[in-house]
């Protein structure tokens, strides 16, 4: 359904630090960079599906209040690994991994970035 996503920071080093650390407990690697901004997909992924930038408007970025990309985990030992090096790496815990009201195996974390951008690591397959 999407192409690509984009989040924006204000410090492109400090994002990517997070960024490598917390998408490669999901098998999601960079496979792009530059000055202004870095981009992550699966190995096999023939396009950049997941970019952090600065705004291209060159105004500071903000945090969009109600936003929330959805990461797909394989399992929920990768849901574990994600929430784990997000804050190893300087996200904050918006919620610990576990199960979820939204299905039987809807087994989820939140945590922000440095930025304060939120995310999710989903894992819906069976314990």
């Amino acid at each position: 359904m999407f192409l690509y996503m984009t989040l924006g920071t204000n410090d492109l080093a400090r994002a990517a630090r997070f960024y490598d650390a917390a998408l490669a407990a999901l098998g999601i690697v960079r496979r792009f960079s530059d000055p202004d901004e870095v981009g992550y997909s699966h190995p096999s992924d023939a396009e950049i599906r997941f970019w952090v930038n600065h705004p291209f408007d060159g105004k500071p970025a903000t945090v969009g209040n109600g936003s929330m990309p959805a990461l797909i985990a394989t399992s929920r030992a990768a849901v574990d690994a994600f929430h784990a090096a997000a804050l190893a790496n300087g996200g904050t815990d918006e919620g610990a991994p576990g199960l979820r009201p939204y299905g039987a195996s809807f087994y989820a974390c939140y945590v922000r970035d440095p930025d304060g951008n939120k995310l999710s690591a989903v894992c819906q397959a069976d314990a």
